[in-house]
This record gives C-alpha cells, sequence and structure tokens, in this order.
C-alpha cells in the first residue's frame, strides 16, 4: 500500500483542528504548516503529529498550500482545511483508490458544507466537488492568495462519499471572512487590470444574491440560506468597492 500524507496549514484553528486530524488519525503522515497561531492550535497539532512547521510570512493561500506540499513524503497526498473532516465511509473509499495499482493521479470529491450549524444542499455549494487527493508530483496548488485551485492534466476521478466542510460556526466567522475574502479579492482585481465602480459593486452584490437564493435555489436551504444569499452579496459588493477606491492608491 502506498504511503499517505495529510497536509493541512493553519492559523488560530484551535476551535477546528483536532477534529480534522482526528478524522485523519490513519493516514501515514500528517504535515501541519502554521502561520504563527497563539491559540493553542500548534501545541494541539503536536498531539497527532512531530511534522509541525511555522512560517513566519503569509503569501497566501496557494503559496502556503504548495509550501506544505513540499514536506510531504508520501506517494500520495490529500490536502485538507483545518475545518474539514474525513468521513468514514470516505476513508475507506481513499483506502481502496490506494490498493489500485492504475487509475488517475488526481481525484476529487464532493464536499458537503455546514453553514452556521446546517448542511447547505443547495446555494451553489452542493454538489461542491473539489479535487484534494493526488499523487506527490501530479498536481500543485495555484498561487492565488485566496480561492486557491488544484492545478493538474486531464481528467480527475470521482469519488462518491462526502468530505464535511464545516465552514461557518456562526455570524462573527461569516463577518470576519466577507471582510478578509473581499479584501484579498479587491487585490487580485487591480492585479488582473479590473476596474470597478459603485454602480458595478451594486449591480454585482445584486446578482451574487439572485444566483444564490433563486438561481441556486438557495430558498431551499431555509433561514440559513436566506443569510448566505445575502452574506454572498455582501462580500461581493465590498470587493468591488474596496477595488473602486484603491483606484485612489499607489500600486
Amino acid at each position: 500500500m502506498p504511503k499517505l500524507s495529510v497536509v493541512v496549514i493553519t492559523k488560530n484553528e484551535a476551535a477546528n483542528i483536532r477534529d480534522c486530524l482526528e478524522s485523519v488519525s490513519w493516514v501515514d503522515e500528517i504535515v501541519v504548516l502554521d502561520s504563527g497561531s497563539s491559540d493553542g492550535t500548534v501545541d494541539i497539532c503536536r498531539q497527532y503529529t512531530d511534522a509541525v512547521y511555522g512560517s513566519d510570512d503569509w503569501p497566501g493561500f496557494g503559496a502556503q498550500r504548495n509550501r506544505a506540499l513540499a514536506r510531504a513524503a508520501g506517494e500520495w497526498i490529500l490536502a485538507l482545511d483545518a475545518d474539514e473532516r474525513v468521513s468514514p465511509e470516505l476513508r475507506r473509499e481513499i483506502v481502496q483508490i490506494l490498493a489500485r495499482t492504475n487509475g488517475p493521479s488526481v481525484y476529487e470529491m464532493p464536499r458537503l458544507s455546514y453553514y452556521c450549524g446546517r448542511a447547505i444542499r443547495h446555494s451553489g455549494w452542493w454538489p461542491d466537488y473539489v479535487a484534494r487527493l493526488f499523487r506527490r508530483g501530479a498536481a500543485r496548488f495555484s498561487d492565488a492568495p485566496v480561492h486557491e485551485r488544484l492545478c493538474f492534466e486531464g481528467e480527475p476521478g470521482r469519488l462518491q462519499n462526502h468530505l464535511l466542510h464545516f465552514s461557518f460556526r456562526g455570524l462573527d466567522e461569516v463577518l470576519d471572512k466577507v471582510n478578509r475574502y473581499s479584501t484579498a479579492g479587491a487585490l487580485m482585481m487591480r492585479a488582473r487590470g479590473q476596474s470597478a465602480s459603485l454602480a458595478g459593486a451594486v449591480l454585482h452584490g445584486l446578482w451574487a444574491f439572485i444566483r444564490t437564493y433563486i438561481v441556486c435555489r438557495g430558498f431551499l436551504d431555509g433561514r440559513e440560506g436566506f443569510i448566505l444569499a445575502v452574506s454572498n452579496a455582501e462580500g461581493t459588493y465590498y470587493r468591488y468597492l474596496k477595488r473602486m477606491y484603491l483606484t485612489l492608491l499607489p500600486r
């Protein structure tokens, strides 16, 4: 059986990381790259692995994930976020994949995300296929500071069982991420030469709500579906608004 390494990047994930690492305690190697946690995250990680490393700077999500990948020794890699969990059913399926002698070098899996305690099965969040399992050297993450993706050649295989994602436990986390990601998104827009205006911010924000709540049937996700649609609209609105104000600043 080829060896499997799990790689996780962290910063102040004490509320999540134990459940994450417990769900993959059966793998051959766990590699954690931490970015200056101050809440006990590192101490928890060291209960599960000796391969806990620190990073003084923050190059963005994509580059940080690639740093963690470079430290993994397994023939296969499973890349996780601290707020994700491998279900028992997904574990069994992954073990079956590793036992094969042929097949794709990259696999994607359906991710079931929870928003403020509710499993979201519409709103554009399901089925959310993410490529996370791959042979070492067959893929790497893009260098995008946010919304990075796994880059590889060819078609991935597709697993059937869920990767569980506890993305937001409460509204404080929602608002914090809206602020951080809208700032990073505005910087990406400037780097790409994209401009923005107040009218564009309003229209893009309105469309984000309509797409999430109506087109993607977020209304079927109940109260949380509406809250999610509003937060998507808010994040989009602030991303364009922040890009507009960045026009006044030097590069």
